[in-house]
């Protein structure tokens, strides 16, 4: 190793230097702020925790991207946060124990065993929202419309949002009869979205059976026209399936009332966080990004693993990545130049610009700077016994 090698960064990992963390910190606070205006309480959990209560109700779908070390006092093992969600729900279910509505938000940094994909690092910047104690679909409303505001804060110019319900294939699955092996294989073709391979795996089903319905589900993807489409495959085959369908379509109404400007969009392949949530999930795209900018949906599950069951829907954005896909305006006003000048007035004048203002004090045996390369714009000069802010040059 080349004493130049001692100071690389591991892949994904970067620091992240002016002027883009000034961007960065200035959505992260307007996100939160968006998310308090909603009523949403501000958490910090901790960075790291022990690993049952990480990977809790999760279905250890974060196993694999979670880093672990063990810990010096007790020698348990100790995990590096990979989701802030689960954190969340056992602040709510464990630490505050509240009753009725819980509304949280939390922003921080995730670190990844690996990034999720090719685009992306394995620190994200993980923002989002969670609200406990309801399973009403106006909850769910609520979660998506604040998703789909914060994302307009983050100035993105067009949205798409997929939705789905996991309890569509979970009900078809379960009614199968496969045996576990199939049902893995089953499973991996559909999140992969092989067509092919699900023919091969389910092309001996008898029409009609849940594993027919599967291999003609995979198959339909679109506008709202594919949940039309997946209810005439679907009708009337058990009461789980119409529900899940009639919400999707109640959701559908309302957030074609409220986000015309939203195109909507159904791909029932979707099995993300399966083993994790338990109803509607979502995830919003912008055009030319392949991977979603936020995501979320609802899971009901976790509470009850932390010792209280509570019903729970909520989102999660990186704020990382919406700082590089948005189209926001970044308002930074330049600072004010002091000189290095021993005044009792100089001091009096800095004290009170800095309320509101960004000043650079130049300091005493300085060489000659230029103002303007240290982001001034003004400076501060004495003209008849006072100090007053001018206009560099």
């Amino acid at each position: 190793m080349t004493v130049s090698d001692r100071w690389l960064l591991p892949d994904g990992v970067e620091d992240i230097l002016p002027p883009l963390a000034g961007r960065i910190e200035s959505l992260r606070r307007d996100v939160m702020d968006t998310c308090q205006r909603w009523g949403y309480q501000l958490v910090i959990p901790p960075l790291i925790e022990y690993l049952e209560s990480l990977f809790t109700g999760t279905g250890h779908d974060l196993e694999l991207q979670t880093f672990k070390l063990t810990d010096q006092l007790t020698g348990r093992m100790m995990g590096v946060r990979a989701d802030m969600t689960p954190q969340a729900a056992r602040i709510d279910a464990h630490t505050l124990g509240q009753e009725g509505i819980t509304r949280l938000c939390y922003a921080g940094h995730v670190l990844h065993t690996r990034p999720r994909h090719m685009l992306t690092g394995r620190t994200p910047i993980q923002a989002g929202c969670e609200l406990f104690g309801s399973t009403s679909e106006a909850a769910d409303l609520e979660i998506i419309s604040l998703m789909l505001e914060a994302l307009r804060v983050a100035g993105l110019p067009r949205v798409h949002l997929d939705l789905a319900h996991v309890s569509i294939y979970e009900s078809l699955i379960a009614s199968s009869g496969f045996d576990k092996d199939t049902e893995a294989a089953v499973f991996d073709a559909m999140a992969r979205k092989s067509v092919p391979e699900l023919d091969r795996l389910l092309g001996d089903c008898e029409a009609g059976s849940s594993g027919a319905l599967l291999r003609e589900l995979a198959r339909v993807s679109g506008g709202v026209e594919a949940l039309e489409q997946a209810r005439v495959i679907l009708g009337g085959a058990s009461e789980a399936l119409d529900a899940a369908l009639d919400k999707l379509s109640r959701v559908v109404e309302m957030l074609s009332r409220d986000f015309p400007e939203v195109s909507l969009g159904f791909d029932f392949c979707e099995l993300r966080g399966y083993n994790y949530h338990t109803g509607l999930v979502f995830a919003a795209y912008v055009p030319g990004h392949g991977d979603s900018v936020a995501k979320g949906g609802r899971y009901d599950a976790i509470g009850s693993d932390f010792g209280r069951a509570r019903p729970a829907t909520g989102f999660s954005l990186d704020i990382r990545a919406l700082v590089a896909l948005g189209e926001r305006v970044h308002h930074r006003s330049g600072a004010v130049w002091a000189p290095a000048v021993e005044d009792a007035a100089l001091e009096g004048v800095i004290s009170g610009l800095r309320m509101t203002e960004t000043v650079i004090r130049q300091l005493p045996g300085d060489e000659p700077a230029d103002p303007a390369l240290q982001g001034c714009d003004r400076q501060l000069v004495k003209k008849d016994g006072q100090w007053v802010v001018e206009m560099l040059g």
